[in-house]
């Protein structure tokens, strides 16, 4: 299961559409024009071609899986961390509060403030309400957090 926004939704299935009609019209150009250029065994604007081919098949299934198996988020006010939520959260010793959005994980970039439930520090809010505690198992050790807010 992909937890998905509907803005999220609507930029993969964009990109599908896009890939299916332009992206694979290009790819048939570029391999029509290479093979017209002879001897493809050493032909390295066909084997390009190929592999760009390959490239678009694979992101093609990829989008397709994902949006097969899309649970649409809703924007939703709960007491328990969920995702979709908006958590602030601070870590133990730290007067600094972080703020970020629960997304699937085809929609988290740390940089926008998107995490995944997926990630250690998703995983271990996930059902959490406003006050928890909740002990992050990291690769340099434990960190502590304490959830401030849920929105």
């Amino acid at each position: 299961m992909e937890y998905l926004t509907l803005e999220k939704k609507t930029e993969l299935e964009n990109e599908l559409s896009t890939l299916k009609t332009v992206r694979r019209k290009e790819i048939a150009d570029a391999l029509e024009y290479a093979k017209s250029l002879g001897d493809l065994s050493e032909n390295a604007e066909y084997h390009q071609a190929r592999e760009d081919q390959a490239n678009c098949e694979d992101r093609i299934a990829h989008i397709e899986q994902i949006l097969k198996n899309a649970v649409i988020m809703e924007v939703h006010t709960t007491s328990a961390v969920s995702v979709g939520s908006t958590v602030t959260v601070v870590k133990k010793g730290s007067k600094e509060e972080k703020t970020f959005a629960l997304v699937g994980s085809e929609e988290a970039d740390s940089v926008s403030g998107k995490i995944s439930n997926e990630s250690p520090l998703g995983e271990a809010i996930l059902g959490k309400k406003k006050g928890d505690k909740v002990v992050v198992h990291a690769p340099k050790g434990d960190v502590e957090y304490s959830i401030v807010s849920i929105a």
